[in-house]
């Protein structure tokens, strides 16, 4: 049962925005169902979602074990790279979400997984087997699927360690020259809630980025993630002035014949984790990003 001690600075906060700060991937909304359902108190006695944190206080959050549904197998086309006993690389399309969630229960990369690939890792349950990381839904290009449980922990401990690189290609407004650095750390927008933004108290982050091509109003810039936080790239670029383009969440516009962000997976490297041998994965633009640049190559300055 999780417990938290409240810092100075977290006196007089509600006691539902405290929780959802502490409790990562749940909403405002999951935390006040929490609270109505009793599985919140403070100082052992019951707890309400508008009461103010006083000093001294202990907040315990008994989270009750997830519902696991059934994900069902469709036979949904998938970009293969490449496919081994252990594991297989995905070239995942724009639009596609990752994993079955409120909105999507099918069409997601899990019911094609479940169709085409008779293994997965468990570890991550049924309703993320196999997947070692993930992709927005507009974000397109590589990402690593487990087959079992020893590919996917040796897996899962190279993104922790940051053996495993990716390295994303995206448009960003503005001109951006030469290389760079955003050090910036990364947390929940304290008001909208279903966005990432930079917040003191955030988890640290580290995005380098280095310019490839400029047009009129826009960089194409290659970018490597130095961690690996929900929406990093896009919130590191907003940071700076510099949204990715078509980007709705994060101010990236849409000037351009595109919907969802410009921002795609164009790497990936990793140990193999039986062999040891390192890998190394690459996936051009898709079809609709490159037409893009095709179309502004008559304006590139």
């Amino acid at each position: 049962m999780p417990t938290f001690a409240i810092a100075p600075e977290q006196v007089g906060q509600r006691l539902d925005l405290f929780l959802t700060g502490q409790l990562a991937g749940f909403s405002r909304a999951h935390v006040q169902h929490l609270l109505v359902d009793g599985f919140v108190s403070v100082n052992g006695g019951p707890a309400r979602a508008s009461q103010r944190l006083r000093p001294g206080d202990q907040v315990q959050v008994e989270l009750p074990p997830p519902v696991e549904l059934a994900v069902a197998p469709e036979d949904i086309p998938l970009a293969i790279v490449y496919q081994d006993d252990d594991l297989l690389v995905i070239n995942k399309p724009r639009g596609m979400v990752v994993h079955p969630a409120a909105g999507h229960h099918s069409g997601t990369l899990v019911n094609a997984l479940l169709h085409h690939v008779r293994d997965l890792s468990g570890i991550n349950g049924v309703l993320r087997p196999g997947i070692v990381h993930r992709l927005d839904r507009d974000t397109s290009g590589l990402l690593v699927v487990a087959k079992n449980d020893v590919a996917h922990q040796s897996l899962a401990a190279q993104l922790k360690d940051r053996r495993m690189t990716r390295e994303y290609l995206a448009l960003v407004h503005g001109c951006l020259e030469g290389e760079g650095v955003v050090e910036a750390p990364v947390g929940r927008h304290p008001v909208d809630r279903q966005r990432m933004a930079v917040v003191t108290g955030g988890k640290p982050a580290l995005t380098r980025f280095r310019a490839l091509a400029h047009y009129k109003g826009y960089t194409l810039l290659s970018l490597k993630l130095g961690t690996g936080r929900t929406h990093q790239i896009r919130v590191h670029m907003a940071h700076i002035g510099h949204p990715v383009a078509c980007d709705p969440k994060y101010g990236g516009g849409s000037g351009l014949p595109l919907a969802g962000q410009f921002l795609h997976a164009a790497s990936l490297s990793f140990d193999h984790p039986v062999s040891g041998e390192r890998l190394v994965f690459n996936a051009p633009l898709p079809a609709d990003l490159a037409a893009i640049l095709a179309k502004m190559e008559d304006v590139r300055v």
